[in-house]
């Protein structure tokens, strides 16, 4: 199944994707990199208030949040991003 799962976040790296994990959440991003193990996804929206690091914002980009890692083993449902926006 992960390896299905490898395949179709290789098709789509660059563009947005929800992916639901075995514990329920929810996690809605950019694919940004695959590897056989982990598809990292940078989350976006807006920022959830405050100026984050400094008076500047310290974002990865204006609106978006750092890169992090699910493993494809813990995904269980994965949209492309056509589908919701």
């Amino acid at each position: 199944m992960s390896q299905d799962y490898y395949r179709l976040c290789c098709q789509h790296r660059g563009k947005v994707a929800r992916i639901t994990d075995r514990a329920g959440r929810t996690h809605v991003g950019r694919i940004v990199n695959v590897t056989r193990r982990k598809v990292y996804i940078q989350p976006m929206g807006p920022r959830g208030g405050g100026y984050g690091l400094g008076f500047w914002g310290g974002g990865y980009y204006p609106g978006y949040y750092y890169p992090y890692g699910i493993g494809l083993g813990f995904i269980t449902g994965l949209v492309i991003g056509g589908l919701f926006w």
